[in-house]
């Protein structure tokens, strides 16, 4: 199984998928994404002959990948002791 992560939606109507295995960036047809899929989502991916299709959404990694950035950006928001620079 090959994971993706769907980047970005470019122009409403091409999906830039970054995938994970490969280090790899493809455009796909927003079509032949699966119902419901959105921006940030993780993506399960069949390859064959250099063509991808996607064959599922990854939610597991999703939620999981989701909830670890969330976790980190906590992290970073509690060490956080204000700005350098002084308000007028």
């Amino acid at each position: 199984m090959i994971r993706g992560y769907l980047d970005r939606i470019v122009d409403g109507n091409h999906a830039v998928i970054l995938i994970e295995e490969t280090k790899q960036e493809i455009i796909l047809p927003v079509s032949q994404l699966p119902e419901g899929c959105k921006e940030k989502m993780w993506l399960n991916l069949k390859e064959e002959n250099g063509m991808y299709t996607v064959t599922a959404v990854d939610e597991e990694k999703t939620t999981f990948e989701s909830k670890r950035s969330e976790d980190l950006l906590a992290q970073l928001r509690a060490r956080s002791k204000g700005s350098k620079f002084k308000k007028n």
